[in-house]
């Protein structure tokens, strides 16, 4: 259990189970103390080192509690995942736990009121205890995963530090305007296999797009894809639309379609072959018919709708 004078006080009275009485009493100071912080638009912070705020994280993960919260025969807490990582035994005392539900304090969570865990980057609503989870899992202010396909980056923030970051530590072009003209080399292009090649960001309408390029094996045929991604909210994505053209000896393929936000995972994109496929026969047909290098320019513009 998380420190606190409050929470240690309610352990030495009791020490088989948190009392009912007690923690309620601290539950109705503390919700007072919430719902008022609801009533002010200015005062949106979370109450600061009170007991029971403290009560309802859980020792090991420091995550908020929700039900069921377990309990040891001593009064210490635990949330359902950390119960089963902790092979039967209470993380704090030792003692086996056996499955006794703390209903005491479930029923004092559920009559607190939270803010938003991204107050920091803008979401400034309170929220029931239980509803919280729900909301910061969708909220519009939640930091985005870096879009970067080439590695296992896990790196989160808003547009302006992950644009930050993919050109210092991706090294990623940046480029202005809303029209491209890219040329893509590979000298193996037999090799699919770690193929991520190409990520493109442009700036444009005072927004931010991802340029993909890459190999996949779709089915038992390799091919190349190509597709935008936009650096945003799904609702701001599509008032965007973008094409994209490869070709070579008179010959072209085409495609139109509206940018992806990030939120959706690259490879969720490529799988769902919401781009331009290339079959890698055609690829080596337009870099001019050699099997030993792949040589194809992507033409694309994007617009707004």
């Amino acid at each position: 259990m998380a420190g606190g004078g409050d929470s240690e006080d309610v352990m030495e009275a009791h020490p088989k189970f948190l009392r009912y009485d007690v923690v309620m009493a601290k539950a109705d100071k503390t919700n007072m103390i919430t719902k008022s912080t609801s009533r002010s638009a200015e005062k949106h912070t979370m109450p600061s080192n009170n007991g029971v705020y403290e009560l309802l994280e859980c020792p090991m993960c420091t995550n908020l509690m929700y039900p069921p919260i377990h309990q040891c025969p001593n009064g210490h807490t635990l949330c359902l995942n950390c119960k089963s990582r902790a092979h039967n035994c209470c993380p704090t005392c030792g003692s086996e736990l056996g499955n006794i539900r703390c209903l005491a304090l479930e029923k004092v969570a559920g009559s607190l009121e939270l803010p938003c865990r991204h107050q920091a980057l803008g979401c400034h609503d309170i929220f029931p205890y239980y509803s919280k989870l729900k909301h910061e899992q969708r909220c519009r202010f939640r930091p985005y995963n870096c879009p970067y396909a080439g590695s296992e980056c896990a790196v989160t923030g808003d547009i302006p530090n992950l644009v930050a970051h993919l050109k210092i530590d991706h090294n990623v072009d940046m480029h202005d305007g809303c029209t491209f003209n890219h040329r893509y080399v590979k000298s193996n292009p037999c090799e699919v296999e770690n193929a991520i090649w190409m990520l493109t960001v442009f700036n444009c309408f005072g927004r931010q797009f991802c340029l993909h390029f890459e190999a996949f094996q779709l089915g038992m045929s390799p091919v190349y894809i190509t597709f935008l991604r936009f650096m945003g909210e799904d609702s701001e994505a599509k008032k965007f639309s973008y094409s994209l053209e490869v070709g070579g000896y008179g010959r072209k393929l085409t495609w139109q379609g509206v940018p992806r936000s990030i939120r959706d995972s690259h490879q969720k994109i490529r799988d769902s072959q919401d781009g331009l496929i290339i079959p890698r026969k055609l690829a080596l047909f337009f870099s001019g018919g050699s099997r030993k290098e792949l040589k194809l320019r992507v033409i694309g513009r994007i617009w707004e709708e």
